[in-house]
């Protein structure tokens, strides 16, 4: 089963299943932008909206892309906001959904699914404003030296999803070499526990000047 297929199957119990990796980068998020606003928001693999619903309090006007059409819809059926449009789009391919430059750009528990993030950096960087940030917010790489996955139950049994193992230092290159500047990064645990394994891995990265 391709991303695109388990993610459409997914979308079913997404918001309902209990989920610590979706509930504690939602946190993450909120924590690591919550001093800032933005004009243009760039949302990549919003899913069912689950961090849509706070970007639009932070942002004037919000471009929502998934791979999923099901997951597309689940969040149309919750968020009616003029500021906000959604588009599913494989972000592998040309990115003819993006017009313009974004003063943020974030991408939310589905690099795990990209094998070349410098493409995708490459990619974002060209639609980033100058002094505009890139938020990243991912499954610890920890968590997948030891396995672990995006994965969902169904009645046919488990389903594991299509992920590439990227290290922080892939993450921290890939960024360099589109003139992106590393800004903050910060770790979340289960129960804020730091002598576990971190869950959740966050980058904030800006573009500079030249």
């Amino acid at each position: 089963m391709n991303t695109q297929q388990a993610y459409d199957i997914w979308s079913d119990i997404y918001d309902t299943n209990i989920n610590k990796t979706r509930d504690l980068e939602a946190k993450a998020i909120r924590e690591i932008l919550s001093g800032k606003t933005f004009k243009r928001c760039l949302e990549i693999g919003s899913g069912t909206g689950k961090n849509t619903e706070w970007l639009i309090t932070k942002a004037d006007e919000i471009v929502c892309v998934d791979l999923s059409e099901a997951m597309l819809n689940k969040a149309q059926a919750k968020i009616v906001n003029s500021g906000v449009t959604f588009t599913q789009a494989d972000i592998t391919r040309e990115w003819d959904f993006a017009e313009g430059e974004f003063d943020l750009i974030t991408f939310s528990l589905m690099l795990e699914h990209i094998e070349d993030l410098q493409e995708v950096f490459n990619k974002a960087a060209a639609h980033l404003t100058t002094g505009g940030y890139i938020y990243i917010g991912e499954l610890h790489p920890f968590k997948q030296y030891s396995g672990s996955k995006a994965r969902f139950e169904t009645e046919a049994g488990q389903q594991i999803v299509t992920c590439f193992n990227h290290h922080v230092s892939d993450f921290v290159q890939a960024g360099k070499k589109t003139g992106l500047a590393l800004v903050e990064v910060q770790e979340y645990f289960d129960d804020d526990d730091r002598t576990s394994v971190p869950r959740i891995l966050t980058l904030l990265m800006r573009k500079n000047d030249g």
